[in-house]
């Protein structure tokens, strides 16, 4: 299956639709503007998945998921050396840290949330490898396509309405006059709210706090909705000339041009 091109064409949404009709093995890599994703199956079914620096290392996802605690993990990590997932598994199992069950399901959930992540890249390049089999040193799961097709058609439509409420992440936020008085926000909104400033951009705001497109919008709609923040120019930012107002006010002038312009698409 010869499948190349860029994200701006294909959305990843559509690349997994194919990959699941299609039953392929292989993996799907995804360059996106700062970050490379590998996302590997086998007969149309997610199989494993890496997304930038993280190597989905099975010791890795445990701790996440604090199955394992921060000092267990670089115990791990230090003494794993040349032993494989698999063997790792097997090891933890018989130590009684974790069950079989608890491997697959976090791994599942790990490999879902990276994909899902991936649902808003809309800037890269993108290429199947058949020959790209998923990872024999990983723990490969299989996990069917459909619910995770039908998770990222959602979001996208999401993203378009978030989109047009909010199209561009380059404006600054500034709190309205509305006190901040019983007002109960969750951990993610406060982590945008302790930035809002005009000096800082939605842009900035996402960055430092390790969001995506999509979360910042959605919780700085949310913020706008509540009547809390409102959208500002960045503090030093010029305004733009209005691409409505006619370049002068002046009638004669006005004139003038018009008629130049029409001389020039006479000519044309």
């Amino acid at each position: 299956m010869a499948l190349r091109g860029n994200l701006r064409d294909f959305t990843v949404t559509q690349l997994l639709n194919l990959i699941n009709l299609a039953g392929k093995t292989g993996t799907l890599v995804l360059d996106g503007v700062s970050e490379q994703a590998q996302i590997s199956f086998r007969d149309g079914k997610l199989a494993y998945a890496r997304v930038g620096k993280e190597d989905g290392s099975l010791a890795l996802v445990l701790h996440k998921a604090n199955k394992i605690n921060a000092n267990q993990y670089r115990a791990i990590a230090d003494r794993a050396g040349q032993m494989t997932d698999k063997e790792l598994g097997l090891l933890l199992i018989n130590a009684g840290y974790v069950t079989q069950e608890d491997i697959l399901t976090n791994l599942q959930g790990y490999f879902t949330e990276l994909v899902r992540k991936l649902f808003t890249w809309v800037e890269g390049f993108f290429r199947f490898e058949n020959e790209i089999l998923p990872p024999d040193d990983r723990i490969n799961v299989r996990l069917d396509l459909e619910n995770i097709i039908i998770e990222g058609s959602r979001q996208l439509r999401e993203l378009e309405q978030l989109q047009d409420e909010i199209p561009s992440l380059d404006m600054a936020l500034k709190f309205t006059d509305r006190p901040l008085t019983n007002v109960n926000l969750s951990v993610d909104e406060w982590k945008v709210v302790k930035f809002v400033d005009p000096k800082n951009t939605m842009r900035q705001i996402a960055k430092t706090n390790g969001l995506s497109d999509i979360e910042v919008r959605r919780i700085v709609y949310g913020l706008l909705q509540a009547g809390l923040v409102e959208l500002t120019r960045p503090a030093g930012v010029p305004t733009p000339p209005n691409p409505k107002q006619f370049p002068t006010q002046d009638k004669e002038e006005q004139k003038t041009l018009i008629n130049k312009l029409i001389g020039r698409i006479r000519t044309m």
